[in-house]
């Protein structure tokens, strides 16, 4: 069983920055591929960036490409995601997930990933 556990999050101003970690319980999280999704309240889950198993390939959804930056260490077994320039509609509770497919264009679909963390909550305000 893989267990993730995201830190990071908090009250942040317009424009601010963020760095949220997520942490993989596994000896080495080059097993997965590795997503972030964020959800408001009575919204669906959305997708916001994925990173593969090396690193190499990196994935992100319209809304924040060019703002966020997905990482990661797997000698440290943790997953970044770098915020910048953030904006209201940021806001929401963000999640990490690990995915042993990652197929195609199933990639950026929160039913690709098997394993979750709890969320850790951003807040931006204006």
């Amino acid at each position: 069983q893989v267990q993730l556990e995201e830190s990071g999050g908090g009250l942040v101003q317009v424009g601010g920055s963020l760095r949220l970690s997520c942490a993989v319980s596994k000896q080495t999280a080059s097993p997965y591929a590795m997503g972030w999704f964020r959800q408001v309240p009575g919204k669906e889950r959305e997708f916001v960036a994925a990173i593969s198993r090396n690193g190499v390939i990196t994935l992100y959804s319209d809304s924040v490409k060019g703002r966020f930056t997905c990482s990661r260490d797997n000698a440290k077994s943790t997953v970044y995601l770098q915020m910048s320039s953030l904006k209201p509609e940021d806001t929401a509770a963000y999640y990490c997930a690990a995915s042993t497919q990652w197929r195609g264009d199933k990639r950026t679909s929160w039913l690709e990933y098997e394993y979750w963390g709890q969320g850790t909550q951003v807040t931006v305000s204006s």
